[in-house]
């Protein structure tokens, strides 16, 4: 499975402009909510904010890892965004979070969804791909990286 079909070019941003953990959710949904496969920007921010509520989705190494599953999804969704400063997010060891992926899925999609998170989950776990995405100039560099899970 090649993660970039969940994501393109225009779902990925650089310098995320917010400074807290609610804002970073709101600019990702901003983000996502620009894909045809979300069908209504409030219901996916609800949803998220509701799973964030639950337990912090800051994995730890600087990653974040929001997301819901929705019924303002029409398929899997996969937004990047990079802070360079770092956001409190509540992380697991307590670090600040510099790369998020929010991923969006439709209510009914356990299995991909859970594929997904664990592609994902994988290739984070990786110093060198955490580097590769702090330096990253390009979407394009963004989508490479996703699919070199294996």
């Amino acid at each position: 499975m090649k993660l970039s079909k969940f994501c393109d070019e225009s779902l990925v941003k650089f310098g995320l402009g917010a400074t807290t953990k609610d804002e970073v959710i709101k600019e990702l949904v901003e983000l996502a909510t620009g894909s045809n496969m979300i069908k209504d920007h409030d219901v996916l921010l609800a949803d998220v904010q509701q799973r964030e509520e639950l337990v912090t989705t800051g994995v730890g190494y600087g990653v974040a890892f929001p997301h819901a599953k929705t019924k303002s999804a029409k398929g899997i969704v996969i937004a990047f965004g990079r802070c360079e400063d770092g956001i409190d997010f509540d992380a697991m060891d307590h670090k600040p979070v510099k790369l998020f992926f929010l991923i969006a899925a439709p209510e009914d999609a356990i299995g991909a969804h859970l594929n997904v998170m664990a592609r994902l989950s994988y290739l984070m776990k990786s110093e060198e791909n955490r580097e590769k995405l702090l330096n990253a100039t390009s979407p394009g560099d963004v989508l490479e990286l996703m699919d070199n899970v294996n």
